[in-house]
């Protein structure tokens, strides 16, 4: 796989209107909209009101962007995906997850019944001799290097405006039942993966635990662990009222170069942002067709679900907490909880407290947990 260790981006030193009419021009030029939603049968008159505002390059792509907008589920931008010699342009919604990570959307579904966006590619697990199939959420995760500029950008807005249409024109509707993402989505990323030399560690997990339920276990692949003395390749810093203050982060690049960690830092808590791959192969959805395969609890985020749903009948336990390490609940969100029982008993978390946050490593005394492990949603 070859290696693209580059600085994180920044939004192009441009005016909002020098880049409205840099956008013009490429429609005048021939540049095509395609849509994946209902704009697709007039994009010109359906999309005219989402012309960008801001761009932000990485590698030979670039992602223009409008202001932010809102809906009474998601905070989002329209962004619009420019790759290399192409001459489309694909709109998409970049929202920021509860995770506080930026996503590409993949889908929608909505409904009397549903109502959720779509999160990429499907992983399934043996749970209880039943295989369960869920959304693979790192697979619709922006590039890391893009994530500050993300963050700049929503600073710079001012009042947020209201758009209930933006996610139905842009994005493809599913059924109530479609978990997955559709071909357009799935289709680079499977293309990606018939090439070995694009495959991260031949395909193998980079990071597993050697005995189920035990933190301490954890073993990450020799050249795959973040390097914390020469790898910090961004500081940067947010605000979270779910995490109660400043939230840091430090995007650090492995030993080998191959791949690349996000670390989390709030006034109580750290956790790991699922790792990427250092590629240059971005999709028409703006995020990375090769993914890093990893054990899922390495990178539980500080606050996690874990409540008991009565929706269903008979109510039902939902935890995506390793069972036994559920901390309190959140004071802002009752049906999250916090996992530093967990996270903070990682070898690597204990590290990068002690070499980068120059703290000492945290003591946490398992919890008995309220319930089983739940499916994960």
């Amino acid at each position: 796989m070859e290696v693209n260790v580059v600085p994180s981006s920044s939004p192009v030193d441009a005016t909002p209107a020098a880049v409205a009419r840099e956008f013009r021009e490429l429609l005048e030029r021939g540049f095509r909209m395609r849509p994946a939603g209902s704009a697709r049968e007039n994009p010109e008159r359906e999309l005219a009101r989402y012309r960008p505002r801001y761009a932000v390059d990485l590698f030979d792509t670039r992602y223009y962007l409008t202001g932010v907008r809102q809906n009474p589920d998601i905070r989002f931008f329209v962004a619009w995906v420019r790759r290399g010699r192409e001459r489309s342009l694909y709109p998409r919604i970049f929202y920021k997850d509860v995770s506080l990570v930026w996503r590409s959307a993949s889908h929608f579904v909505r409904s009397e019944n549903e109502n959720w966006i779509g999160k990429g590619e499907l992983h399934s697990e043996i749970v209880g001799g039943e295989e369960i199939e869920s959304s693979a959420e790192e697979t619709t995760d922006l590039p890391l290097e893009i994530q500050s500029a993300l963050e700049e950008l929503l600073r710079r807005s001012g009042r947020i405006p209201r758009d209930d249409r933006a996610v139905e024109r842009i994005l493809r509707r599913g059924p109530d039942d479609r978990i997955g993402a559709y071909a357009d989505f799935c289709a680079p990323r499977r293309r990606a993966r018939e090439d070995p030399a694009q495959v991260v560690n031949r395909g193998r997990r980079i990071a597993r635990f050697t005995r189920p339920g035990d933190p301490r276990s954890l073993v990450i692949t020799r050249g795959y662990e973040p390097d914390f003395r020469g790898g910090i390749l961004e500081r940067a810093s947010s605000q979270s009222r779910l995490y109660g203050g400043r939230l840091r982060r430090f995007r650090i690049v492995s030993r080998n170069r191959r791949v690349q960690y996000l670390f989390m830092a709030g006034p109580r808590q750290v956790w790991i942002v699922p790792p990427q791959a250092t590629s240059r192969n971005i999709t028409s959805y703006g995020v990375r067709a090769i993914d890093v395969p990893h054990d899922e609890d390495l990178c539980v985020p500080g606050y996690e679900y874990h409540f008991l749903d009565d929706s269903v009948d008979p109510p039902e336990w939902v935890s995506q907490i390793p069972e036994g390490f559920a901390g309190p609940p959140s004071p802002l969100d009752p049906e999250r909880c916090n996992a530093s029982p967990w996270i903070d008993q990682l070898p690597v978390v204990q590290r990068f407290r002690r070499e980068v946050l120059g703290q000492k490593a945290r003591k946490q005394t398992r919890k008995k947990a309220r319930a089983p492990k739940g499916r994960r949603r």
